[in-house]
Protein backbone atom coordinates (compact mmCIF):
# COMPACT_ATOMS: atom_id res chain seq x y z
CA UNK A 1 0.00 0.00 0.00
CA UNK A 2 1.34 3.46 -0.90
CA UNK A 3 0.71 5.03 2.52
CA UNK A 4 2.38 2.38 4.69
CA UNK A 5 5.77 3.14 6.20
CA UNK A 6 8.51 1.30 4.32
CA UNK A 7 11.15 -0.83 6.01
CA UNK A 8 14.76 0.38 5.96
CA UNK A 9 15.55 -2.39 3.46
CA UNK A 10 12.75 -1.30 1.11
CA UNK A 11 13.85 2.34 1.40
CA UNK A 12 17.45 1.49 0.53
CA UNK A 13 16.36 -0.68 -2.40
CA UNK A 14 14.20 2.06 -3.90
CA UNK A 15 16.69 4.79 -3.09
CA UNK A 16 19.34 2.98 -5.14
CA UNK A 17 17.08 3.41 -8.18
CA UNK A 18 16.30 7.11 -7.62
CA UNK A 19 18.84 9.53 -9.06
CA UNK A 20 20.04 12.36 -6.84
CA UNK A 21 18.08 11.56 -3.69
CA UNK A 22 19.50 10.52 -0.33
CA UNK A 23 18.25 9.63 3.12
CA UNK A 24 18.68 12.39 5.72
CA UNK A 25 16.96 12.55 9.12
CA UNK A 26 14.55 9.78 8.05
CA UNK A 27 13.40 11.77 5.01
CA UNK A 28 14.13 11.56 1.31
CA UNK A 29 16.18 14.63 0.46
CA UNK A 30 17.54 16.27 -2.66
CA UNK A 31 19.09 19.64 -3.35
CA UNK A 32 18.74 21.32 -6.72
CA UNK A 33 20.83 24.17 -8.11
CA UNK A 34 19.62 26.36 -10.97
CA UNK A 35 21.15 29.21 -12.92
CA UNK A 36 19.13 31.85 -11.10
CA UNK A 37 16.15 32.56 -8.84
CA UNK A 38 13.64 32.61 -11.68
CA UNK A 39 14.56 29.07 -12.77
CA UNK A 40 14.45 27.85 -9.17
CA UNK A 41 11.05 29.43 -8.61
CA UNK A 42 9.72 28.06 -11.90
CA UNK A 43 10.82 24.57 -10.84
CA UNK A 44 9.09 25.02 -7.48
CA UNK A 45 5.90 26.06 -9.25
CA UNK A 46 5.94 22.90 -11.36
CA UNK A 47 6.59 20.74 -8.30
CA UNK A 48 3.79 22.52 -6.41
CA UNK A 49 1.31 21.49 -9.11
CA UNK A 50 2.48 17.86 -8.96
CA UNK A 51 2.33 17.81 -5.18
CA UNK A 52 -1.14 19.32 -5.10
CA UNK A 53 -2.41 16.81 -7.65
CA UNK A 54 -1.08 14.00 -5.45
CA UNK A 55 -2.27 15.70 -2.26
CA UNK A 56 1.25 15.07 -0.94
CA UNK A 57 3.23 18.16 -0.08
CA UNK A 58 7.00 18.42 0.38
CA UNK A 59 8.98 20.19 3.03
CA UNK A 60 11.18 22.57 1.10
CA UNK A 61 13.24 25.72 1.14
CA UNK A 62 14.57 28.09 -1.47
CA UNK A 63 17.55 30.42 -1.26
CA UNK A 64 18.22 32.28 -4.51
CA UNK A 65 19.09 29.53 -7.03
CA UNK A 66 18.94 26.57 -4.63
CA UNK A 67 15.94 24.43 -3.71
CA UNK A 68 16.06 21.77 -1.02
CA UNK A 69 13.24 19.23 -0.90
CA UNK A 70 12.50 16.73 1.84
CA UNK A 71 9.82 14.06 1.57
CA UNK A 72 8.15 11.99 4.26
CA UNK A 73 4.61 10.86 4.97
CA UNK A 74 3.76 12.33 8.36
CA UNK A 75 0.56 10.27 8.74
CA UNK A 76 2.57 7.05 8.35
CA UNK A 77 5.44 8.20 10.54
CA UNK A 78 8.09 7.80 7.86
CA UNK A 79 8.86 7.23 4.22
CA UNK A 80 6.24 5.53 2.06
CA UNK A 81 5.82 4.53 -1.56
CA UNK A 82 4.04 7.85 -2.04
CA UNK A 83 7.26 9.73 -1.23
CA UNK A 84 9.14 7.75 -3.86
CA UNK A 85 6.38 8.38 -6.39
CA UNK A 86 6.60 12.14 -5.84
CA UNK A 87 10.41 12.09 -5.90
CA UNK A 88 10.33 10.31 -9.27
CA UNK A 89 7.88 12.84 -10.66
CA UNK A 90 10.05 15.69 -9.37
CA UNK A 91 13.04 14.15 -11.18
CA UNK A 92 10.96 14.03 -14.36
CA UNK A 93 10.39 17.81 -14.13
CA UNK A 94 14.14 18.25 -14.68
CA UNK A 95 14.21 16.32 -17.97
CA UNK A 96 11.53 18.40 -19.67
Amino acid sequence: MVNEKLSPQDINKQLAQLDGWSLHDDKLQRQFVFRNFVEAFGFMSQVALLAEAMDHHPEWSNVYNRVKIELTTHDAGGITERDFMLAGRINNVLVK
